[in-house]
């Protein structure tokens, strides 16, 4: 009952938006339109990488390709700002920007796996889609972590340990809003229908931006790294 009622409310909070954005991410003009633009941008991102970008790690190649993918011109953007070796200087901003695509690209593609899966494929209802995919986003998020973790040489509880402590929050408020937003505009929706595809990919970036500034703290407070300075790579 209570959790029914705080459901609604929220919709109604939020239902004037709701009302505007169904029918553009339901059209199929917008949605043909958004996924050239994601091609090129990838096309885009995918030269500079090959062209003037090689020195970068290959998880971050791998990182900022999902990051485009998932978000666009929008992720591209950020790679430009933060990602590429011709940086002019570091900062706790562009820090902040490496480290939430670090964990959006593991938690995005968890949250698609999961989306897809118990909302599109099974049908299941409100409750089980939410807590499938954030179980996912949680798995593929801490797994980006403990992966290169463990590669270096360190132990699998120690690993687990780092991932909990600095990904944690960073997850958590990424998938709060990513879902939230997903299921309050897309909630009935198949993998056939265009909105099922379009609010997902909005919800991903809007988890982006909400996870930007506990990344930047996190990092300022010293408690994530913000991956490595590409400028201190080569190839500027």
């Amino acid at each position: 009952m209570i959790r029914g009622q705080l459901i609604t409310r929220v919709e109604d909070v939020f239902a004037p938006a709701i009302e505007v954005l169904r029918p553009i991410l339901s059209d199929p003009m917008v949605a043909v339109a958004w996924a050239l633009l994601v091609g090129i941008s990838i096309g885009i991102l995918v030269w500079d990488i090959r062209n003037r970008n090689r020195a970068l790690p290959s998880l971050m190649k791998g990182v900022w390709t999902l990051v485009t993918v998932y978000s666009g011109p929008f992720g591209l953007a950020l790679y430009w700002y933060a990602g590429r070796t011709q940086i002019s200087n570091d900062s706790v901003w562009r820090r902040g920007v490496r480290s939430t695509a670090h964990c959006y690209s593991g938690c995005g593609a968890g949250e698609v796996f999961g989306i897809t899966l118990a909302q599109g494929v099974l049908a299941l209802a409100v409750g089980w889609v939410a807590a499938i995919t954030f179980g996912l986003a949680y798995v593929f998020g801490y797994s980006l972590t403990v992966g290169p973790l463990m590669q270096e040489g360190v132990g699998f509880r120690e690993a687990m340990a780092d991932a909990f402590y600095s990904e944690t929050p960073s997850i958590t408020i990424m998938e709060v809003v990513a879902i939230g937003a997903d299921l309050l505009l897309a909630s009935h929706a198949h993998t056939g229908d265009i909105l099922f595809w379009m609010a997902l990919a909005l919800s991903l970036s809007l988890g982006f931006i909400a996870a930007y500034p506990v990344n930047v703290v996190l990092v300022r407070l010293g408690v994530k790294e913000g991956m490595k300075n590409p400028a201190e790579m080569g190839g500027g």
